[in-house]
């Protein structure tokens, strides 16, 4: 098979269409087109069904895609192995992690990490979503709760608590709670079933001393704890952060002191072929210096 071929077939598979192939190729339509009916023609086989809505894999297309993918993995893998000095770590690495995480601690350690390494180019994906690391969506992730898939090396990186915060604004107008029961008399806000929260119970607060085991109702659900944390500030009620969101200068001040939330242990996890990547292994040490450093 023709390796160009190959990977225009590769392209057109994960975009979908021929016009968003040839985007990412930097071809035009036609040409990409042309190419995946050249290499249909040279293998005797259809690969894609064309129709009005875009192509759909055949069975034969399946079987060349996840052989293809998986030798465009192992290239990847051997190009950044072969390109990495062991006494110099260089080249990409992509992070990904929830928005909270990565907005709140993360981000304002990351010049520390490039003073260190500058010929390490960071690119950091905040998506409460789990990007697939399987498909090479991100090289590492941070994640707020166990990973789920066998195939991944992961390490455990810091456990941090739940708490419940409101501003000096919202505590002047409407009075501090003395005991969980008097959260029955208050706003509270927290992130709601729309969308698969990025660690476990992040709703706690609504049963949290509520009489008669029943749920409160919030007065806002916002599905995203950064957000969450801006509208506490402004003095929209009651919520629950994770610890690591709240430095000591923060305005916001922590209610119910012996109200403890959920556990979050947190996982540095990164797929096997990439063990003993040198980019991979100064910034996994690099975390766990600041966590040793950080106050949880």
């Amino acid at each position: 098979m023709d390796w160009d071929k190959l990977r225009i077939f590769h392209a057109v598979a994960e975009a979908g269409s021929f016009t968003h192939a040839g985007e990412v190729l930097n071809l035009s339509q036609s040409a990409v087109s042309r190419q995946i009916s050249a290499l249909e023609e040279s293998l005797r086989v259809p690969l894609f069904h064309r129709h009005a809505r875009g192509l759909i894999l055949t069975e034969q297309g399946e079987m060349l895609y996840r052989t293809a993918h998986e030798v465009f993995i192992k290239l990847s893998t051997a190009e950044a192995t072969l390109t990495e000095s062991r006494e110099r770590p260089r080249g990409p690495l992509k992070v990904t992690t929830t928005v909270a995480f990565g907005s709140t601690w993360l981000a304002p350690r990351m010049h520390s990490f490039l003073d260190l390494y500058p010929e390490i180019q960071m690119h950091l994906i905040l998506d409460d979503r789990e990007l697939d690391l399987s498909m090479r969506q991100a090289d590492v992730a941070i994640r707020l709760s166990p990973p789920r898939q066998p195939d991944l090396i992961q390490r455990h990186l810091l456990t941090v608590h739940m708490h419940a915060y409101a501003s000096p604004v919202y505590l002047k107008k409407r009075g501090l709670p003395n005991k969980p029961e008097d959260l029955d008399k208050h706003r509270l806000l927290v992130y709601g079933q729309d969308t698969r929260p990025p660690f476990p119970d992040a709703n706690w607060l609504l049963r949290a001393g509520a009489s008669d085991n029943r749920l409160r109702q919030p007065v806002l659900t916002v599905n995203n704890v950064y957000a969450i944390m801006q509208a506490l500030a402004a003095g929209a009620g009651i919520g629950a952060l994770p610890e690591f969101m709240v430095p000591d200068n923060s305005d916001l001040v922590r209610i119910l002191p012996d109200l403890e939330g959920p556990r979050i242990d947190a996982y540095f996890v990164y797929p096997e072929e990439l063990r003993g990547t040198h980019r991979v292994e100064v910034f996994r040490d690099f975390l766990l210096r600041q966590v040793a450093q950080s106050k949880f």
